[in-house]
């Protein structure tokens, strides 16, 4: 008996009927309305290309678009084609690759055109117009604070082939004792004593100590780095205050326009450290309070300053309320284990990589959690750290702190541990008590315990 074998073909039902795919590129853009060599079309990259693809787009009856998130090249053409009313999914490159066949640009646009036609893209997150500003402010000032510690490393070993010892009787060269004393030998001044003056009254050691410290070999090529180099450091630093201001002006439009009146002033919080690096003229801890809509993020221990601009800066009060649990938004972050199962056996669930500076942010606040004694995250960081390491310990934690944000933001939780963070003073009155209630407990008299 013959049994003849025809090919199946499966259907997949189209989902986005009126859909579009876009290469992007650095010179030139590959729109695609189907599937055929002839709906392919090139534009270039101008503002009048742009105008000129987003008509031929409209032209064609197309209302949702899919483009992949190449470096900065699709953020004009968004713009455009959000302008034109027409839906935009931007999609992660890893998830638009094609399966088969040589590469090329048309290739590409019309595996995009199709994937998205059939409704198998995602739209990746992006923040709103009023976070996307904040975000350019306060990573331009990440940038600049990393070329100023590139100066300040350049500093110190110029200092060093100066036989000038500074780092050893300051902590920091840039503090204030540090930066008077290069001011001082950029200006030509030789003397120790005189160098050793500018010492501030915070500084630990004596001028006699410092002065033994800075007695230079006089070259002069080295001098001459030195100066370059602080001549750097001082820009960067002018810079650095002039992004303050820039953000200090957004944050203060960004929340007069939302009437924010209503809110109480929040209790200040001394024992929060701030950092050299935090901005100086905006008072993060009120600011914040008022961002979220009356969520104290500063009550989490270890949350600092920076910590909190990095979530006001990378993801923001309507961006974060975009994700549907805490849960989905550690995941987002990259800080939720990766399972990996095939047979029933779960084969790796490392966490995957990627990062991103929210996430380097509250991995430094997991970090200095660690660090922290008898409360509730410390708790759970040294629960891990022992059975799994510190790395693991970071990520576990991260992940934690991410959950108890997005409830605090979303669903107005407060942070309520079931161990509460005690000041030294707290902890003796605390063990004060304690101790007087078993000494009546027991009925202990002061002689027996040989306090008379």
């Amino acid at each position: 008996m013959l049994i003849i074998m025809t090919k199946k073909k499966v259907k997949m039902k189209i989902i986005n009927p009126n859909a579009a795919g876009i290469d992007v590129g650095s010179r030139s853009h590959y729109v695609a309305l189907g599937q055929d060599p002839e709906d392919v079309k090139e534009f270039g990259v101008y503002a009048c290309d742009l105008k000129e693809l987003v008509d031929w787009l409209l032209l064609h009856n197309i209302t949702s678009v899919a483009m992949e998130s190449t470096g900065t090249y699709w953020q004009n053409l968004y713009t455009s084609l959000q302008d034109a009313g027409i839906e935009v999914i931007l999609a992660n490159g890893k998830f638009t690759k094609n399966i088969k066949g040589k590469k090329t640009d048309v290739m590409d646009c019309m595996w995009i055109q199709k994937l998205h036609t059939l409704g198998l893209l995602t739209s990746s997150f992006l923040p709103d117009e009023a976070t996307e500003i904040l975000r350019t402010y306060c990573r331009q000032r990440g940038n600049l604070i990393e070329l100023s510690s590139t100066a300040t490393r350049r500093m110190h070993k110029f200092l060093h082939l100066l036989n000038l010892r500074l780092d050893v009787v300051v902590k920091d060269i840039v503090g204030l004792t540090g930066l008077a004393i290069i001011d001082s030998i950029c200006k030509g001044e030789t003397n120790p004593e005189q160098l050793a003056a500018h010492r501030h009254g915070n500084c630990r050691k004596s001028e006699e100590e410092i002065a033994k410290a800075l007695q230079s070999n006089g070259r002069v090529d080295f001098l001459f780095g030195l100066r370059q180099e602080f001549d750097l450091y001082k820009q960067y630093q002018r810079r650095i205050q002039q992004c303050d201001k820039e953000i200090e002006k957004h944050l203060k439009k960004h929340l007069g326009s939302r009437r924010l009146d209503h809110l109480p002033t929040i209790e200040a919080k001394p024992h929060k450290r701030v950092n050299k690096n935090a901005p100086k003229n905006i008072d993060l801890n009120q600011v914040a309070y008022k961002f979220f809509d009356g969520v104290d993020l500063m009550s989490i221990e270890g949350v600092s300053h920076g910590t909190i601009i990095t979530l006001m800066s990378e993801v923001g009060l309507d961006g974060i309320k975009k994700f549907k649990s805490g849960k989905q938004f550690a995941s987002w972050l990259r800080l939720s284990p990766n399972n990996k199962v095939s047979g029933g056996k779960v084969l790796s669930n490392r966490i995957p990589k990627g990062s991103n500076r929210l996430k380097i942010a509250l991995r430094n606040s997991a970090n200095s959690i660690g660090n922290l004694k008898d409360i509730h995250l410390s708790n759970f960081f040294q629960r891990i750290c022992y059975r799994r390491g510190r790395p693991a310990a970071v990520s576990a934690t991260a992940r934690k702190l991410a959950v108890i944000i997005w409830n605090m933001i979303v669903k107005k939780e407060p942070y309520q541990p079931p161990t509460q963070y005690e000041f030294l003073d707290q902890k003796r009155k605390r063990k004060v008590r304690e101790m007087r209630k078993l000494i009546a407990t027991f009925d202990v008299s002061p002689l027996e315990l040989g306090l008379t």
